[in-house]
């Protein structure tokens, strides 16, 4: 493996960085391989028919998720729509460096849910606050007692009481339905954890089927996808479930009073796909932006795992596909290509390139697999942004540009988020009007804008 590396210009291992770079370039390209995917799908369901089984979703529900509690209300209609075998799961949240920040993620769960429930029509409390821990322990205990059949109607029952902080509802379904002792309760949601983890997974509100794993509502257009593949959509149904929403700012043009805030990051997958649509958006609807980069979470000090690695290049490839993008032939920009790339964002800005060197830089470290570690690299993108390359050596490298990042860190933390990209959208009286985060919320922001327009 080093032999190869070194062929690709690549240090030793003693600079981590670099072969770091290195190894993170390889997954990625290999992972997004689509060849992988359709020979994966091939061999799962070559194994399915050997052993005999039936077409199993498995289904991990963690109770104190509201991204939970929108994938529950999905259950049923997906028992109904196609020919599968369900199996849920009560498994725990995640832990360790899976979950840098659990608290936060429970209170932007919370909020998000509420944003996009009405959009698949489900349902949650638009100011739903966090359940009491013997409100979580009751619904779980609730849940223990459930037989697969009866989870998929039950769990929506003792959701829709949870997240309404209703405890006699709460003590009406254990009375109707029985609960488990603290113990035992324990015992099963420790249990779906494990199987979760063992399978690949860290999160709840997954679906997992024939090797893939598939977030929430907001993925099981995949999943469904899949299915009708493989001829799996009952007699008399046409439609998905949950189909991705349409990024559709409406008809009427704004004339730049609204402000869209946009928190990109120059090593962030999810960034790269969605980066040149987010400017597409704001160029069609009219709106201002405010362009806000900021550090890559592994490079201020957020860890990654490869568990949450592998499955963030693997969702980007099939999010790519969905966009109609050729993606994933990435050499990763971690480190110093990212800081030098960062350095002359202020002097692109002062030209009015700042959008085209994000950009450009962007597609050559996702797409078109440039080393930007190197002169070489650097220059065809400074150069492919319409910048003078001999300019820019003479700046790249310096440190200005840290205390606006940082700032940017600190903005995107107020406003309850901590990784990218992310959006913040202000109406034309500077008041926030939506946070979100995600490349699958620009639908959202679009949404957002098209209601502004009409008031």
């Amino acid at each position: 493996m080093t032999k190869d590396f070194e062929k690709q210009g690549g240090a030793s291992t003693s600079d981590p960085s670099r072969f770091v770079r290195w190894i993170t370039s390889k997954m990625m390209q290999h992972l997004s391989n689509p060849k992988r995917l359709i020979q994966n799908r091939k061999k799962a369901e070559k194994t399915r028919i050997s052993c005999g089984n039936p077409h199993r979703v498995e289904y991990y529900h963690q109770v104190n998720d509201a991204y939970s509690h929108l994938s529950a209300q999905i259950l049923a209609p997906l028992l109904e729509t196609y020919d599968i075998e369900l199996i849920p799961y009560l498994t725990g949240p995640p832990s360790g460096k899976n979950a840098p920040e659990p608290e936060m993620l429970l209170n932007y769960a919370r909020l998000d849910s509420s944003k996009i429930a009405p959009h698949y029509g489900l349902d949650f409390p638009t100011k739903a606050s966090a359940p009491s821990g013997e409100q979580v322990d009751k619904a779980t205990r609730i849940l223990a007692t459930v037989k697969p059949a009866d989870f998929l109607n039950i769990a929506v029952e003792v959701g829709t009481a949870l997240w309404s902080n209703d405890t006699d509802e709460l003590n009406r379904l254990a009375k109707n339905y029985g609960e488990a002792d603290s113990i035992a309760a324990k015992s099963l949601e420790q249990a779906g954890t494990q199987r979760r983890d063992k399978q690949g997974h860290y999160s709840g509100a997954m679906f997992y089927y024939g090797g893939e794993w598939y977030w929430g509502v907001d993925r099981l257009y995949h999943l469904e996808n899949r299915l009708i593949e493989l001829g799996l959509q009952k007699k008399g149904k046409t439609n998905l479930i949950a189909p991705r929403p349409e990024i559709d700012f409406g008809t009427i043009k704004d004339q730049g009073k609204i402000t869209l805030e946009f928190y990109p990051s120059l090593r962030s997958p999810y960034t790269s796909i969605i980066f040149d649509r987010t400017i597409k958006l704001v160029k069609d609807s009219g709106i201002k932006m405010i362009l806000r980069p900021v550090l890559p979470m592994v490079m201020r000090g957020v860890p990654v795992t490869r568990q949450k690695g592998i499955y963030i290049f693997t969702d980007t490839a099939r999010e790519a596909e969905t966009l109609g993008l050729n993606w994933g032939d990435a050499y990763d920009p971690i480190g110093e290509p990212v800081r030098r790339a960062y350095s002359l964002f202020p002097w692109a800005r002062e030209q009015g390139k700042e959008i085209a060197l994000l950009s450009t830089f962007l597609k050559s470290a996702f797409f078109n697999r440039m080393n930007t570690n190197t002169d070489k690299g650097m220059r065809w993108v400074v150069e492919k942004a319409g910048l003078s390359w001999q300019e820019a050596k003479s700046i790249i490298g310096n440190n200005s540009w840290e205390d606006e990042m940082e700032e940017s860190r600190l903005a995107i933390y107020a406003f309850g988020c901590w990784g990218v990209p992310c959006y913040r959208l202000l109406d034309s009286e500077g008041k926030e009007v939506l946070a979100s985060w995600g490349q699958d919320r620009l639908w959202l922001v679009a949404k957002e804008i098209k209601q502004l327009l009409k008031n």
